[in-house]
């Protein structure tokens, strides 16, 4: 293995989990900060992508690995799915949950929706550049040149995405918002929460290897933050109590295995894709 590529990630993981509990001692320092806009909150955002673009600079990296090329030409389809995963995807969900009674939409009303999810899709697509990003493109590539197989590039990354999330579900995350989507103790959400993300992860991943370009991903997390965050957190819809490990939009076990064959999915497309062009040659 390249030993240059291994001090790297694991330079690269360290400051990714560390970056939010940096944050949370600046928000302790700096008292009365607001919830969800702090300045530690800013800091767990958005150093792993700095710490992605200098260990590029400095270790003269593949700069074609981050994926900042939008790469348009052979990938517009591929926009048009990242555009449509989550709605398709919470469609289905929602009637399956109404069909079991598990979900009411008696309170969706969709012009306030409508209007809740347009407003804040310029917001998230900013956010998500932040988001998770710099693990599918920084992270994975080097991964896959460590020799890494599919399965164990989807356990590594998912849980580093999950690891870094801690200090937002432990601290910056308002109680309130936990409980609106399930109703159990922060622990136990950390731990649903971080299988979720790997689950949700082969998506993500695949979807950059695809296209090798971050803004489909980047697409399709914007769409999912102001389509399905909104729709449970805001009470737009009601899950009955106890069924949420099993049909939340946001967690759901049927939701998760859903997203996670759309992964597999496209890792097929991408595997037949590389065969074609192999035998081509």
């Amino acid at each position: 293995m390249d030993n240059k590529i291994i001090r790297n990630v694991v330079v690269f993981i360290v400051v990714v989990i560390l970056s939010g509990w940096i944050g949370v001692l600046v928000d302790s320092v700096l008292t009365e900060q607001p919830k969800g806009d702090s300045p530690g909150m800013g800091i767990w955002l958005v150093t792993p992508m700095l710490a992605a673009i200098t260990m590029t600079i400095f270790s003269k990296g593949n700069w074609n690995d981050l994926g900042f090329k939008p790469n348009f030409k052979r990938n517009i389809k591929w926009y048009f799915i990242a555009a449509l995963v989550f709605p398709v995807v919470t469609s289905i969900v929602l009637i399956i949950g109404v069909i079991t009674d598990w979900i009411d939409l008696s309170t969706l009303d969709p012009r306030p929706f409508i209007l809740v999810f347009s407003s804040t899709l310029l917001f998230n697509f900013i956010k998500n550049i932040f988001d998770g990003t710099p693990l599918f493109s920084y992270l994975t590539p080097k991964l896959v040149k460590l020799n890494f197989n599919d399965w164990k590039i989807y356990l590594t990354v998912g849980s580093v995405w999950g690891i870094w999330h801690l200090p937002y579900f432990l601290v910056f995350l308002p109680e309130t918002d936990i409980q609106a989507v399930l109703p159990v103790s922060r622990a136990i959400t950390i731990i649903i929460m971080i299988i979720t993300m790997i689950l949700w992860s082969v998506m993500f991943i695949e979807l950059y290897r695809v296209t090798k370009s971050i803004w489909p991903g980047v697409v399709l997390h914007m769409v999912e933050d102001s389509l399905i965050n909104p729709l449970v957190i805001s009470g737009f819809i009601s899950i009955a109590a106890g069924k949420e490990i099993l049909i939340s939009p946001i967690i759901g076990i049927i939701t998760s295995i859903l997203y996670l064959l759309i992964g597999l999915g496209i890792r097929t497309y991408r595997i037949q894709a590389s065969r074609k062009t192999v035998n081509s040659e």
